[in-house]
């Protein structure tokens, strides 16, 4: 990856092509974990790769380029749920006001069958629950693959404390 970054410092496209074509899918992956939909996850990591293409002239080489993809796909993923809660609770309190106070939400189904998707989902859900960080720390380590090293990188961390998030979601999970 150091010498396509080079190559991405030089304005070369097809160094940014390739870029793209080898992490593009791990990091839909990583924004669908987050937020569950996969139009979001195209738009943040396709707004990664134009900042990506942007910021190209002032690139280390030195740095782990997969790292700043993920921490600037982090960083663009919690804009993204931020903004989208607060749509929502514009959007609950416009219902509220509307409804004067209905009820909006249903109740957990208890008579959910638990099959091998059905642990999956929980899983899932469960997972979700966990803090930010347990859930970020978790899912690059686990789910993309990456060192805790890199994981502390992308979370601007250091490799203890990734430790500690990853232990501690662990935990919850059990």
């Amino acid at each position: 990856m150091t010498r396509l970054c080079r190559r991405l410092q030089e304005s070369d496209e097809a160094a940014l092509k390739l870029i793209v074509h080898r992490t593009r899918q791990r990091l839909m992956a990583y924004v669908r974990s987050m937020v569950g939909a996969d139009v979001a996850a195209h738009d943040i990591v396709q707004d990664v790769f134009a900042s990506l293409w942007e910021m190209r002239t002032g690139l280390d080489p030195a740095q782990s380029l997969e790292a700043l993809l993920y921490r600037m796909t982090r960083n663009r993923t919690f804009t993204y749920k931020r903004d989208r809660r607060n749509r929502i609770r514009k959007q609950e309190a416009v219902a509220e006001y509307a409804n004067r106070g209905a009820p909006s939400a249903l109740g957990p189904n208890p008579e959910e069958k638990i099959d091998a998707d059905g642990l999956e989902r929980r899983l899932q859900v469960w997972i979700e629950a966990l803090p930010d960080r347990q859930k970020e720390a978790l899912t690059l380590s686990r789910q993309h693959g990456l060192s805790h090293e890199e994981v502390a990188h992308a979370m601007e961390i250091s490799p203890r404390t990734v430790n500690n998030h990853i232990v501690r979601a662990l935990n919850t999970l059990q």
